[in-house]
């Protein structure tokens, strides 16, 4: 039987006939719930990705779920790759701009059923020998292929199968007498639609605002309730009050309500008088009519203390900094004329005109209120308000809590010419000329916006470029504006009543939109720019996050050019600040962490452009560490431990250890004063923070931690905690765990650096640390380190299989692979492409290999599929080489091969894991290959089997150029 028909026939035993059948993973049938890791979104890409030809009929399609689609089609686009789209007007749910957003794409060619009750739901994908299925309940919209609690089944099927035959019948059958759509047909449509009840109800559904915002200042207060973020921080509040305490700060994303949050504790408060302060007078109007809604109140209880207005007897005071610092004005207030003070973008409060604030004021509560409190300028917000975080909501949070506006992410490729990408050097000349104007206008239209017409944002990287392009966009037909802060504020807010009305459809500015202004209406952001600063980024995508009848998503597009700072992009999309190079790449190689409806999707070659500047970027530079260590420090009021970087989502463990060899040395590098340490304690954390930290095996974190506790464990005890954890336990795993401890595993260079005597003493039944370390850990502070450095590799311990050796799709070094399967010393250094010891057979590959290893040695190691790998020994071998005959004898020496790959050498020492494989039957082959000077070298070549096929996002990545 061929092994394809093998594989499905395999699979669909499993998945009909005994779910305990081992078996290939890629064919098997299973239930799409968008309930699991995987949803029905991420099998749709995956399918689309490396299909031929793609079916779908499906009933009702939505703006966002085409949103999704969209830079995955474009990139089948340009492979060639052309699809069909069977659709309806059932029910009057599609709605007519849908119809247009679909003639966008031009490798799909879309019909209009006239069949009555068209309700299918179905996605078929022609691949080179086989078809796969998707089909069950989701229709193309990006609530039911990411959100919503979906039943499809996904199967695979040979072409003569009779269900996918019947499916394709159905289909043709439907196509042919569909009607092809076009834009006459959809000037017809649109002239005679009608929203029917049930798509007005689920589009009410659908837009939900944090609170009332559009409701009657006039009326009843109360009926105006806060949402879930809001009562747990007025609980918090409230119980931070309960303390004593008379400040308190509060970190909430961009949308989420801060300051009807803060006017629903101004309520519980019930001041005598209160004062609002914010930067710009713009904000003034605005927060007044919200505190109205909630306070109610007569209107002469409100008062504006501006440039323009002067109501300082108000009992609710919301002035600008500008004017409330100012002597004249400042000092007509008594210090404790108000019980409660609140701050609005009180990062700000560094400068000067804060500080007569604070030093002025004596209020019974002060409220300070951001969405992004990380400084550069030496400020310490956290300790102006005595380290009280009353509450927290960042981005992903507030996503997943559905208090923002969905968004979809696209990254785009910026204008390219004769091979020349737009950079940080690009002359303004290339960024306004045609070309670069016409790029810009093909990706808006394509990647489009919610709702009826364009509220759009452009980001870009001068005034003069914005201005240009501004002019540029103009001549093109396109309806703009250049806004810099060279303009007063009347003419921002000009501008803004333009842009909501339609007589302008794009804003350009640089940056005086980043913060502290509020624009719901907003439904596409182009960014036109390098990314300067996660932070930046994140309030830039945050101007359209706001809430609003209008839209149901924000389009984000961001233009990525041959920039150094690309890889600070996942960087501010997933909010990982762990400075880990694999962290980073791990949020490019698998975009679905964010919760509900909103995606991120990469063009091809910007997503190269992005992994190239992360192999290329030292993330653990000097600055860069000290910054996010002053942050947490400011953050936490002391020295920071490592596991507080892990607990604030901060700097990674094993980034600090790298970079100093432990964290004592780290803090002796950020300056601080701290107690001494001697040499031998610091070459003691070196080893347990070289060699655990980590957590990639549990049972040297149990015995460290099991001496912390007592001065000495018997040898039962220790395994039966082992045992407790589930974890296995046998004799060469602990042989392997005591050569690590008494350093007999290391190389003599490590032992050097480790202090050459064991760390831990082996009795005939006993453990327990050696004398000198038994005396350290009477010093408490010694002590408090090797704890730090067990909590930190107990919690990244958790990430790994408990149950075997090595984790699928973790990464490894060689060193690590020695180690974890029980060799007796540290090989790496000899390892080179594989090694045959102890029953195992690691093998490693770099996947794309430097161009002059290919001039030399032109080796072809490959995944011809997601669970084949096209291996190739070391040169000069042959079918008779004992090494050879010895990896084709696996099974019968009851050894194990293990396949490790990386991308290239940009990653570093660690591979990712790929699991157990086996020779593949009749593939082994000897072959001939060329090296540098064209002559003849032997080599073997043969097909590796694994276990598992590659988890298809990694796949990907892993085969992509």
């Amino acid at each position: 039987m061929e092994p394809l028909v093998q594989k499905i026939e395999d699979s669909l035993h499993k998945g009909f006939i005994d779910q305990h059948k081992h078996v290939s993973a890629q064919f098997k049938p299973k239930l799409l719930t968008n309930r699991a890791q995987e949803n029905v979104l991420s099998t749709l890409l995956q399918e689309l990705k490396t299909c031929k030809t793609f079916t779908f009929s499906v009933a009702f399609i939505t703006e966002g779920g085409l949103a999704t689609l969209k830079t995955m089609l474009y990139d089948l686009r340009k492979k060639g790759v052309k699809g069909r789209i069977l659709t309806s007007t059932f029910l009057n749910f599609n709605q007519p701009k849908m119809f247009k957003e679909l003639l966008k794409l031009e490798n799909v060619e879309v019909r209009l059923t006239g069949v009555k009750g068209f309700h299918s739901k179905g996605y078929i994908f022609e691949h080179d020998d086989y078809y796969s299925l998707i089909v069950g309940s989701s229709n193309l919209t990006d609530h039911a292929l990411k959100a919503n609690y979906e039943w499809n089944l996904f199967l695979t099927s040979l072409e003569n199968g009779e269900v996918i035959q019947h499916f394709t019948n159905q289909f043709e059958e439907a196509w042919k007498e569909g009607t092809i759509l076009n834009e006459q047909w959809i000037l017809d449509y649109q002239e005679n639609y009608v929203v029917t009840p049930f798509i007005q109800n689920n589009a009410t559904k659908i837009i939900e605002v944090n609170t009332e915002y559009l409701a009657n200042p006039l009326s009843d207060s109360l009926s105006i309730k806060p949402n879930k973020m809001q009562i747990e921080a007025l609980q918090q509040l409230k119980a931070l009050r309960a303390t004593g305490a008379k400040k308190g700060l509060i970190i909430s994303a961009t949308g989420t309500g801060k300051t009807f949050l803060s006017a629903f504790d101004v309520r519980n408060f019930q001041p005598k008088k209160m004062l609002f302060i914010v930067h710009r007078e713009q904000i003034l109007k605005k927060a007044m009519a919200d505190y109205r809604k909630i306070l109610g109140g007569n209107e002469e209880d409100y008062g504006i203390l501006s440039g323009h207005s002067k109501d300082i007897h108000a009992r609710y005071l919301f002035a600008t900094i500008q004017t409330l610092s100012s002597e004249q004005y400042l000092q007509q207030f008594d210090p404790k004329e108000f019980d409660y003070i609140l701050i609005d973008e009180v990062h700000r409060a560094g400068a000067k005109s804060y500080e007569k604030i604070f030093n002025h004021f004596q209020p019974q509560f002060l409220l300070g209120m951001t969405a992004t409190p990380e400084r550069t300028d030496d400020y310490n917000i956290f300790e102006r308000f005595d380290y009280n975080v009353a509450y927290e909501i960042r981005l992903q949070s507030a996503l997943e809590e559905e208090m923002l506006c969905p968004f979809h992410y696209f990254g785009v490729i910026d204008y390219e010419q004769n091979g020349v990408l737009i950079d940080e050097v690009t002359t303004l000349q290339k960024l306004i000329s045609d070309e670069r104007v016409e790029h810009i206008i093909d990706k808006i239209t394509y990647y489009g916006f919610s709702g009826e017409k364009v509220h759009g944002l452009m980001f870009c990287s001068s005034k003069e470029e914005a201005y240009k392009l501004s002019s540029a966009l103009n001549k093109k037909g396109f309806k703009t504006c250049a806004l810099t802060g060279d303009h007063s504020q009347d003419e921002r807010e000009e501008a803004i009543k333009r842009l909501e009305t339609g007589d302008l459809q794009y804003i350009l500015t640089v940056d005086i939109f980043n913060e502290g202004i509020d624009i719901p209406f907003i439904n596409q952001i182009a960014m036109l720019r390098q990314t300067q600063s996660s932070i930046i980024f994140i309030q830039q995508l945050g101007r359209g996050l706001r809430k609003h009848a209008s839209k149901e998503y924000v389009t984000i597009i961001d233009f990525i050019g041959n920039y150094k700072n690309n890889y600070l992009i996942p960087i501010a999309l997933s909010g990982d600040q762990s400075m880990n190079k694999d962290n980073v790449r791990r949020k490019m190689v698998n975009t679905n962490y964010l919760q509900g409806i909103s995606t991120i999707h990469f063009e091809e070659i910007a997503k190269r452009r992005i992994f190239e500047s992360i192999n290329h970027t030292n993330l653990s530079t000097l600055k860069i560490l000290r910054d996010a260590y002053t942050e947490l420090k400011n953050r936490l009021g002391k020295i920071p431990s490592m596991n507080d970087f892990m607990q604030n989502h901060s700097l990674d463990p094993e980034v600090i250890s790298d970079y100093a060899g432990n964290y004592y040395r780290f803090l002796l590098k950020m300056k601080e004063e701290i107690l001494a340490l001697s040499a031998y304690e610091q070459q003691v954390l070196t080893m347990l923070s070289h060699e655990f930290l980590n957590g990639k095996r549990i049972h040297e974190i149990v015995l460290i931690e099991s001496l912390l506790q007592q001065q000495s464990i018997f040898k039962e005890a220790y395994i039966q905690r082992l045992q407790d954890l589930g974890t296995y336990v046998d004799d060469k795993t602990l042989q392997s765990v005591e050569r690590i401890f008494s350093l007999a595993f290391h190389s003599t260079n490590d032992r050097k650096k480790y202090g050459l005597k064991p760390i831990i003493l082996f009795g005939q039944n006993s453990y327990q640390f050696n004398a000198e370390i038994q005396l350290s850990l009477s010093n408490h502070y010694f002590k408090s380190f090797v704890e730090d450095i067990v909590i930190c590799a107990k919690c990244k311990n958790a990430q790994y299989d408990q149950t075997r050796p090595l984790t699928l799709y973790k990464k490894y070094s060689r060193r690590d692979v020695c180690r974890l399967l029980n060799w007796e010393h540290d090989d790496s250094s000899t390892i080179y492409g594989y090694r045959i010891k102890h029953q195992t057979v690691p093998i490693f590959v770099t996947y794309h290999k430097k161009e002059e290893v290919n001039a030399s040695v032109d080796y072809g190691d490959e995944l011809i599929a997601p669970d084949v790998f096209h291996w190739y020994t070391r040169s000069k071998l042959t079918l008779e080489s004992k090494e050879v005959k010895a990896i084709l004898a696996v099974k019968d020496t009851h050894t194990t091969i293990h396949m490790f790959t990386k991308k290239d050498d940009g990653e570093g020492f660690d591979f990712y894991y790929l699991g157990e494989a086996n020779v593949m039957e009749n593939s082994p082959k000897q072959e001939t290959m060329y090296d540098k000077n064209n002559k003849e070298i032997s080599v073997v070549t043969m097909n590796m089997v694994l276990e598992q096929p590659v988890q298809y996002d990694i796949y990907h990545y892993l085969v992509e150029e």
